[in-house]
């Protein structure tokens, strides 16, 4: 699994780079395709070593404490950690993003650098079996380094579409420029569109492998359908993650596309159809999975210490 991870990624890097190079020689020929790909090669290198800081910091995680004051908090945190121990990984970094929007995401270049982040409107919603197979999905990311190609990717697709929405602004004239005018803003249209399709190319069965991993790491698959309904039904219901609208690229990273209006399996999805993920756990873990309605959320949940995993 770790060659076949390793050997992805770098075939994404690889794609990415492609595409970078690409886009600055359409837009200022040779000399633009040398600064685009020096300017690619340095963000390869910082996205290795630094994409889970500067994406923690952009949704502006903080890291839990055993001092924090919340019961569900520390309670989301112990779990984490349980299952991390289960799963055999190094403990990673848990923390909490101030977000209505329930949804979670892990990060990280390797299992011993990893981290991950659930929001406060996670912890809010689902009861604590919900949540623990959710915080299940994100170790199997950890597990299966995913971490990685999902850091990577956000900040490389990131730094493509924002190259493409500045394209008109570069230097050089229209000579310079194959294409000239019309070049410009066919790159604009098409190159973020080139690097979501990079993306979609491994997102969609990576999401399925981290349900499947998930529901045994945290033993419950039928809590992971009925939190995977709820997540989607909020994600659907109109309702804005303004600083995942502002940074799509990251929308891969978490475990229901956040952005709004992205339901269904289509071309440009980061995500499978949450009706598929269902019936794909259904059909891997029979009627253990089996949750055709989400169940109800209890108006409290048992956030107090446990007298067992769920008290």
């Amino acid at each position: 699994m770790s060659g076949t991870n390793h050997l992805r990624t770098f075939m994404l890097l690889a794609a990415m780079t492609a595409i970078f190079a690409g886009v600055g020689y359409l837009i200022g020929g040779p000399t633009g395709m040398a600064v685009a790909l020096a300017f690619a090669l340095v963000t390869n290198f910082i996205s290795y070593w630094n994409a889970d800081k500067i994406v923690l910091s952009m949704y502006r995680a903080k890291e839990v404490t055993e001092a924090h004051p919340d019961a569900r908090v520390k309670a989301y945190a112990a779990d984490v950690r349980d299952m991390a121990e289960r799963a055999g990984l190094p403990q990673p970094r848990v923390t909490v993003i101030d977000n209505d929007q329930p949804n979670a995401f892990a990060t990280g270049r390797d299992p011993a650098h990893a981290a991950v982040a659930a929001t406060t409107g996670l912890l809010a919603m689902l009861d604590r079996a919900e949540i623990r197979a959710v915080m299940g999905h994100e170790l199997a990311h950890v597990k299966n380094r995913d971490t990685l190609t999902m850091t990577v990717t956000a900040t490389i697709a990131g730094a493509i579409s924002a190259l493409a929405n500045f394209a008109f602004f570069f230097g050089g004239n229209d000579r310079e420029r194959p294409g000239g005018f019309i070049g410009v803003i066919a790159i604009m249209i098409l190159a973020p569109m080139a690097a979501a399709l990079v993306q979609m190319a491994i997102s969609r069965g990576r999401e399925y492998e981290a349900d499947r991993a998930g529901a045994e790491i945290c033993g419950d698959p039928a809590a992971l359908a009925s939190a995977l309904q709820k997540i989607d039904a909020y994600a659907r219901s109109g309702r804005v993650n303004l600083t995942a609208e502002r940074n799509p690229a990251t929308a891969q990273m978490f475990i229901i596309n956040p952005l709004s209006g992205r339901g269904a399996d289509n071309l440009f999805s980061t995500h499978p159809n949450t009706a598929n993920r269902v019936k794909a756990l259904a059909e891997r873990f029979g009627g253990a999975a089996r949750a055709v309605e989400p169940r109800a959320s209890p108006t409290r949940g048992p956030w107090e210490e446990p007298a067992g995993p769920w008290g």
